[in-house]
């Protein structure tokens, strides 16, 4: 069966950039003889084929994408469409974790010039998939809002190590951190909630207020207990929280933390889709309010 020279309904329906969502439905033939009309296995929906070049003695590549059909393991292949051979094809010399989607992109990217467009990596489990056509623009970049100090905040280090991790790696996602650092606004008339923090000032928990004319760094929990406790001052407010903040205002999609519990969840600042987690929440359950960001921007552009 001859190739087909264009791409079927299926690739022009994609975006330019083709990175299969699993690399079990990537297989790969090490032999010259055509892959057509042969039996494949059934998750199989991309063929890489590894040639031998008998001048140089060096292997080169063929990707394509699989039709097939009948039902079980092995299914027929009707036909294969070429997405991208000889020169347009490199493969990536380091094995990678290649669970790590952005990690590949950006390393695609890079070593996308002249004629190649498709680069194809093998995985510390030896696994095999592609990218053709890179994207930078595919990943996500998800802002991390927060302040400082402490130094780093505590939802940017735990996000950091999620990160690390790799557990973030199938979501397509990076992070920048976007932190206020409140030593801005230190001085001998600011108030800020919490002695533990270091900063140089009074603080709701520890000192005793009997002056107008301060300022206060807090949120509106913040307010409450000065509001409790000095019912008879005046003060102005500079409200951190960035529900309701203009100094931490989310440009893009976010992750924030408040004190109320009850504000936890899927939100909408400045028209940007965000999620908020609380102060105490634990590791697993940050990266769980992530992932749920992210499901609901992937599946509501």
């Amino acid at each position: 069966m001859t190739y087909l020279k264009e791409f079927n309904n299926h690739l022009k329906q994609q975006l330019p950039m083709i990175f299969p969502d699993e690399y079990k439905r990537v297989g790969v033939k090490r032999s010259t003889n055509s892959a057509a009309e042969e039996l494949i296995y059934f998750l199989t929906d991309y063929l890489i084929v590894e040639k031998e070049n008998s001048d140089t003695y060096s292997a080169n590549y063929e990707v394509y994408y699989v039709k097939k059909s009948g039902e079980g393991l092995l299914r027929k292949v009707e036909y294969l469409e070429l997405i991208a051979s000889g020169e347009e094809v490199i493969k990536y010399d380091e094995e990678l974790n290649i669970r790590n989607r952005p990690l590949l992109i950006e390393t695609a990217v890079n070593l996308c010039s002249g004629k190649v467009n498709t680069i194809i990596f093998i995985g510390l489990d030896k696994h095999v998939t592609f990218v053709h056509k890179p994207d930078p623009s595919s990943i996500l970049n998800i802002e991390v809002l927060d302040v400082v100090p402490p130094e780093p905040s505590w939802l940017s280090l735990v996000i950091r190590r999620l990160a690390a991790s790799g557990i973030f790696g199938d979501l397509q996602v990076r992070f920048a951190e976007k932190v206020i650092d409140l030593r801005h606004f230190e001085g001998i008339n600011t108030v800020f909630p919490c002695s533990a923090s270091g900063l140089k000032g009074k603080f709701l928990d520890s000192d005793i207020l009997s002056e107008n004319g301060h300022l206060l760094v807090g949120c509106e929990i913040s307010k409450t207990i000065f509001e409790m406790r000095f019912p008879e001052l005046e003060y102005s407010f500079r409200n951190i929280c960035p529900l309701k903040s203009e100094i931490l205002v989310p440009s893009g999609p976010f992750i924030t933390r408040c004190c109320k519990s009850e504000k936890s969840g899927l939100v909408n600042i400045s028209s940007f889709e965000g999620v908020i987690v609380h102060w105490g929440d634990s590791e697993y359950q940050i990266a769980e309010a992530i992932k749920n960001l992210v499901h609901k921007i992937r599946n509501n552009p």
